[in-house]
C-alpha cells in the first residue's frame, strides 16, 4: 500500500505553481475535545471567520481546497466502512468519523465562502471525483478488512498521510482563514494519529510510522 503517493502528489505539484510558505497562524483555533477527539466547532469557526477577509485566491489555493475536502471525506468514509466492521471492538472509528465530518464541513464552509463548486456536492459514501482519492480509498478499506489491529494501523496511516498532505499545503497558502482551518485540521490530525497509537497499545501493539520521519512522529505521539 502506497497512499502517499497518490495523495500528496497532488499538493506537492500545487506547491510549485506559488504562495508563500510560513508557519501557523496566530488566531485562536475553532478546535474542540469531544470525549478526548479534536473536532471543529462551527461556532467558533463562524466567529473567527467573521473577522477575517475573504482575499484573493490563487489557483493553488482553489485547487488545494478542493482536493482538502475530499481527502476529508476520504478519512471519514474510510472510518465509517471501518466502523461497520470493527465498531464493537472500539469506539475509536465512529468518534474519529464524526470528528472528519466536522472538517470536512469547516472546508465546506470555505468552498462557499469563496463561491467554489464542492466537489463531494454529488458523491456518495466511498466515492470521489478525484480518481486517486478513489483509488486510495479502494485500498484503505480492503487493507483494513482483514483484522481489527490492520484496521487501527490504517487509520493512523491516514493521519500520518493528511498530516504531510497539511504541512505542503501550508506551505504556500497564505490566506489567513483558510490557514486557520487548515491548521486547526493538522491540530486535529495529530489528535487522531494520537488516538490509533493508543487503540494499538491497547492491542499490544507498537505503531510503527508509515510516513512520517521517525523524529516528527516522536514528537506528535509524545506531546
Amino acid at each position: 500500500m502506497q497512499p502517499r503517493i497518490l495523495s500528496c502528489t497532488l499538493v506537492l505539484a500545487l506547491a510549485a505553481c506559488g504562495g508563500s510558505g510560513g508557519g501557523g497562524d496566530p488566531l485562536a483555533q475553532p478546535t474542540e475535545l469531544v470525549d478526548g477527539i479534536a473536532t471543529i466547532s462551527s461556532v467558533r469557526l463562524g466567529s473567527a471567520l467573521r473577522t477575517l477577509p475573504a482575499e484573493p485566491l490563487s489557483t493553488a489555493e482553489q485547487a488545494s481546497l478542493t482536493f482538502m475536502r475530499e481527502e476529508e471525506k476520504l478519512a471519514r468514509d474510510v472510518y465509517l466502512y471501518l466502523a461497520s466492521l470493527w465498531g464493537a471492538s472500539v469506539p475509536t472509528f465512529t468518534n474519529i468519523a464524526s470528528s472528519e465530518a466536522t472538517h470536512m464541513a469547516a472546508v465546506l464552509t470555505l468552498l462557499q465562502r469563496y463561491g467554489l463548486p464542492d466537489p463531494a456536492a454529488a458523491s456518495g459514501t466511498g466515492q470521489f471525483t478525484d480518481p486517486k482519492l478513489q483509488v486510495l480509498y479502494d485500498q484503505l478499506v480492503a487493507s483494513g478488512s482483514g483484522s481489527l489491529v490492520e484496521a487501527l494501523k490504517v487509520g493512523a496511516a491516514i493521519e500520518e498521510i493528511d498530516i504531510l498532505d497539511l504541512q505542503a499545503a501550508l506551505s504556500f497558502v497564505d490566506n489567513r482563514d483558510i490557514r486557520l482551518v487548515y491548521d486547526s485540521l493538522l491540530s486535529g490530525s495529530r489528535n487522531h494519529l494520537q488516538a490509533f497509537v493508543r487503540a494499538l497499545q491497547l492491542q499490544g501493539v507498537t505503531y510503527v510510522p508509515q510516513y512520517l520521519a521517525p523524529a516528527d512522529y516522536a514528537a506528535i505521539v509524545g506531546s
